[in-house]
């Protein structure tokens, strides 16, 4: 029995569920030594703006317990120098494309940078990233439910484009924020981007980054993720792409059984070069084990 991994988001159709997170994959060919990337399920670019960012001082990045912090701040070449070089390169490997995109201060910058990709048939499918905690931003979009609804409606009117949103755990209900992107026609919701956090070196007191806080990923947020995206699949009918802490097939299959019709991999790829191809073997041997026939049968198959 060869079990069916295809799945779609919007009219994006994907081999198989795993795809790899935005800022944690490059452009892909980072990875092309170490795995062959047709067999993921798509690609979601490094998160572009309209304009170069050199993002945010180092120190960036630091280790905790089951984690790491980043405060990256979207370092990306902006979108015009990503469409002439980034954009090709990534076509080529022949799966979906899902370009990641971010406004640096006004919401209208989301129009602009829709515009510039609706044409582009390299691009599969946008995702609005609206969650980055790593901006100089006193509030996020997608922290308030009406700010969300209202960007996504504008987006939505711009492209045909599969669109996904890109949501925030730092929020009190994330579960009506999903509902009211899909109300906005959103295509799918990805979940969770990163949670808030610092770290303190003890001998200096001084913050272990640059900027003092910054986004909590890895498997310490995992049962954090795994929860939220239960409770957004309990409340919208659109597709969840999972992720938070994705490590291995099993903890990529909690998202699953969870709810998610897909899952992304995010801070794994940094351990591992090689985790996501070896997900997707895990998951199609699972099914085979299980005779699960189709990735379908087992997204939201939670037992209670």
């Amino acid at each position: 029995m060869n079990p069916n991994l295809n799945i779609k988001i919007g009219k994006v159709k994907l081999n198989n569920p795993v795809m790899v997170a935005s800022g944690t994959f490059g452009y892909g060919q980072e990875f092309a030594p170490f795995i062959s990337l047709r067999k993921l399920g798509a690609i979601v670019s490094k998160t572009v703006t309209l304009n170069p960012r050199q993002g945010n001082p180092a120190p960036r990045t630091c280790e905790t317990p089951a984690g790491m912090l980043n405060s990256i701040g979207l370092e990306n070449p902006g979108i015009e120098m990503f469409i002439k070089e980034k954009l090709p390169v990534l076509r080529k490997i022949g799966i979906p494309v899902i370009v990641s995109i971010a406004s640096e201060k006004d919401p209208t910058e989301f129009i602009r940078l829709v515009k510039r990709l609706g044409n582009l048939s390299a691009v599969s499918a946008i995702e609005l990233n609206i969650s980055c905690p790593n901006m100089r931003h006193t509030r996020l979009i997608s922290q308030d439910a009406s700010a969300t609804y209202e960007v996504v409606k504008a987006v939505r009117r711009q492209t045909t484009k599969a669109l996904i949103v890109k949501l925030s755990p730092n929020v009190t209900s994330i579960s009506d924020i999903a509902l009211r992107a899909e109300e906005a026609g959103a295509d799918a919701v990805s979940l969770v981007n990163t949670i808030n956090g610092m770290s303190i070196d003890i001998n200096t007191r001084k913050p272990k980054i640059a900027m003092v806080t910054a986004g909590l990923s890895g498997p310490a947020i995992r049962p954090i993720a795994v929860k939220m995206v239960w409770e957004v699949y309990n409340k919208v009918k659109i597709p969840i792409i999972g992720m938070g802490g994705i490590i291995d097939t099993d903890s990529a299959l909690e998202f699953i059984i969870a709810g998610a019709s897909a899952v992304s991999i995010g801070t794994a790829n940094f351990i591992n070069p090689r985790i996501s191809v070896e997900v997707v073997e895990g998951i199609q041997k699972y099914m085979k084990v299980n005779k699960i026939v189709d990735i379908r049968g087992l997204t939201g198959s939670l037992q209670k």
